[in-house]
This record gives C-alpha cells, structure tokens and sequence, in this order.
C-alpha cells in the first residue's frame, strides 16, 4: 500500500503537469506506466532473477490469464512489469476490492489495469481485446496455500463463466519457488474459522528472500462451446 501511495503522488504530479484528461487509457500516462514498469523490473532482476519461460504462448488478442495466488503475488507484478517493459503490452489484473477502499490510490490502480472481480467489468476488459489476470484462489490461497503450492480455489468457477461468456482462450501461469521467497504463518483451524466466517483475513507473511523466480506460462486452452463452468 505504501508503494502505491508513492506511485500515486508521483502520477498525480505528471498529471497536474501535462494537464491529462479523460481516464486511464489517455497515451499520456504510457511513459509514467513504463517507467513503473522499468523500476519493477529491475527490482525483479537484482533481487530475484526474475524471468518469463512461454512468453510466446500469450496469444495476441484477448485472453484470461489465471495464476496461483503466493503469499504475495510479487510474481505477478514482475510479470505484468516486464512484459510491458519488452512489448508495451498493457494487463488488467482482478483484485481484491479492499484495495479500492484504500483512500487515495485509486489513480495509481487505474493506471496500472487493477479492476474489480464483477463479471461485468471482467467481460468489458476482455471485449477491448485486453489480457486479464486473476488468481481464483484469491485471499484463501494466499492465506492457507503452502510450500506444496495446494489450490485453494473452493467452489470459485467465476473465471471460466467469464472466459465462456466472451468465448477466450485461457492461460495457466505459475511460478517457481514463490512460496519458497514468501510464506505465511498462522495457519490453524482458528484462523480458517475466522477467514470462512468473515472473508477477510490477512495473515503474517515473512520472507523477501532472494532466491530465483521464473514464471512459466502455458498453452492457451481455447475456448470449446461444449464445456460448462
């Protein structure tokens, strides 16, 4: 949240600077968005030796990407970073709506394609041709996944109704040793308790170690009007 809101002041000043109208897809905030890129980049490349394995297997046109959800998902920032260092490709990402209530980082979310998990705002991205990431595991898995990298998707089929719906390839992604650079504790019968009863639970999370992060990105599974979500 801190790196957002020091995102967001720098972006507010470009903004007040070059007088920038209308929303997020302005061409004005390209240079702001891949000098953010630049910088996690590089973040990525000392601290993890971060790389992208299947690069070529992201079709160009729309597409669902659905990815495991770490104690962070660090991964995924690099890999939205990095792909639109190499091509100037821009992903939305769903996130978890707590974000949107944070005060005062909304431009830096807009900027860098965040969106609400509603079907409808999932269904509009994907109908511009745009790529869209989403973790279905979502808090659970942050929360509850561990070193054996566990799904914790529960009944969560969201992803494939979108994906049906606007008739789009989906695209698996996963990253090698993210549980081994972040972790979680606190996971007892308590602390899934509380997260079933209320939904929202965050637990400690430790780490930032430096050891190697390589995303792998897999064949598209096209779409196929005889399955159902």
């Amino acid at each position: 949240v801190l790196i957002c809101y020091a995102c967001t002041f720098c972006l507010y000043i470009w903004k007040k600077k070059y007088n920038i109208k209308g929303d997020a897809y302005n061409e004005l905030w390209n240079k702001p968005r891949q000098r953010i890129a630049n910088l996690v980049t590089l973040c990525g490349k000392i601290w993890h030796g971060y790389e992208i394995i299947g690069i070529e297997n992201l079709p160009e046109g729309p597409g669902l990407i659905v990815y495991y959800h770490g104690a962070v998902v660090f991964d995924y920032i690099l890999f939205i970073a990095k792909l639109y260092e190499k091509t100037g490709r821009k992903i939305h990402s769903v996130v978890h709506c707590f974000f949107f209530l944070v005060p005062g980082i909304r431009l830096c979310l807009d900027i860098v394609g965040c969106i609400e998990g509603k079907q409808t705002f999932c269904s509009d991205i994907l109908e511009r041709d745009y790529l869209l990431g989403i973790a279905p595991g979502g808090l659970r898995e942050q929360n509850f996944s561990n070193e054996n990298y566990n799904l914790e998707w529960s009944t969560h089929s969201g992803f494939a109704k979108v994906a049906l719906k606007n008739k789009v390839p989906i695209i698996p992604m996963f990253t090698e040793n993210l549980r081994e650079a972040y972790r979680t504790v606190g996971n007892t019968w308590l602390s899934k308790w509380l997260y079933e009863h209320f939904r929202f639970l965050v637990l400690p999370i430790y780490g930032g170690f430096p050891v190697k992060l390589r995303t792998y990105i897999g064949e598209p599974i096209p779409y196929d009007p005889n399955l159902t979500a």
